[in-house]
């Protein structure tokens, strides 16, 4: 039987990309719950996008070093089932909202992904970014070679992946998931359909 990658498609600020993803094959969607990145979409916003996204398509909320009553503010207001932590997060910190959660790590030589994953054991994957000043990935590859055997956590791979090197990269990395945001977009918070298209037939192609 042949594995099938699993697609997230992130930032997404407008209801005609949020269709295109859908159509298109996405098994995820995540909204950016982070003010300063010009992904953001606040709460009534994100209701609204939400509103479009059709049964077992995964909803996911992304939040960096958020206070906790604006966490629970979202999920008690919108369907989200899956939250994203992307800043300085720990393991309390994320399991604290009793909600499925993936947790996001910086990659870069020194970083210890085996004692990092094994730190966050309630975790439900971990999502592997480029290292940049700041918090995301900055549409940077960082170096896959850095990933070790034996993770406890399934591997979410995201950072500069796009249309061109996705193909290699689930090849090469083998995730159970792959995470795409600038790499499918024409403007910041713009997705491009062709992209978004072109992203998904690649995963497809190295899933054989």
């Amino acid at each position: 039987m042949t594995f099938r990658t699993r697609i997230k498609i992130c930032g997404l600020t407008r209801q005609e990309d949020v269709a295109e993803a859908v159509a298109a094959g996405a098994d995820a969607l995540g909204f950016v719950f982070y003010p300063p990145s010009p992904r953001y979409v606040d709460p009534d916003r994100a209701a609204r996008l939400m509103a479009a996204v059709p049964p077992f398509v995964t909803i996911v909320g992304l939040f960096v070093n958020a206070d906790p009553a604006f966490v629970e503010g979202a999920l008690e207001r919108l369907p989200i089932q899956l939250l994203q932590f992307h800043g300085d997060e720990g393991e309390a910190d994320c399991a604290r909202f009793g909600w499925p959660y993936i947790k996001a790590a910086r990659v870069r030589p020194g970083l210890d992904l085996l004692n990092y994953a094994a730190s966050f054991p309630s975790a439900s994957g971990l999502l592997l970014d480029a290292f940049v000043e700041g918090y995301g990935g900055a549409g940077r590859v960082f170096d896959w070679g850095l990933i070790p055997q034996g993770l406890s956590r399934p591997v979410i791979l995201s950072g500069g992946l796009d249309p061109d090197n996705v193909e290699s990269a689930v090849r090469r990395v083998r995730p159970w998931a792959v995470d795409v945001s600038s790499g499918v977009e024409r403007a910041k918070g713009i997705k491009d359909a062709a992209k978004v298209r072109a992203f998904i037939a690649g995963v497809r192609h190295a899933d054989g």
